[in-house]
């Protein structure tokens, strides 16, 4: 089961986010800020973040920053999210290497069908390099 970590102070979005994960098979965790969020990432080593921007304790931002220096989630992917409609946004969140930014109010299909395809596609990358080795190793 994928581990998915939400870190969102919003307690009804977070609610709402656990409830659809959970229904759709996933296995969330949430922190409510940024010092949470840090020590969650530690402890659960999840394989997707969901992370707000705007929270106490620590911006989004810093926090990506953070999860890319932990050896924990240093390769874990992150969808941001935020009620902001600053169009500068999009661009920083590239520039961090998220995978994807959702605007709230977010419609959760659409969320729940991007992280669906993000999990997908990891495997398939993952299929294929083992198919990859598999193959130099029988060239040997």
């Amino acid at each position: 089961m994928k581990k998915i970590l939400i870190v969102e102070d919003d307690q009804k979005i977070a609610m709402a986010l656990t409830i659809r994960l959970k229904a759709n098979g996933y296995n969330p965790s949430v922190a409510s800020d940024a010092i949470a969020g840090a020590s969650q990432a530690r402890a659960i080593k999840p394989d997707l973040i969901l992370l707000d921007i705007s929270m106490p304790g620590g911006n989004g931002f810093q926090l990506a920053e953070t999860f890319h220096r932990m050896p924990e989630t240093s390769e874990t992917p992150i969808i941001f999210i935020t009620a902001s409609k600053n169009p500068e946004l999009e661009q920083k969140v590239v520039e961090l290497g998220a995978v994807g930014l959702f605007e709230k109010p977010f419609d959760t299909e659409k969320l729940l069908g991007f992280i669906e395809g993000k999990f997908k596609r990891m495997t398939d990358l993952l299929n294929a390099q083992q198919r990859s080795a598999a193959n130099r190793r029988l060239e040997r």
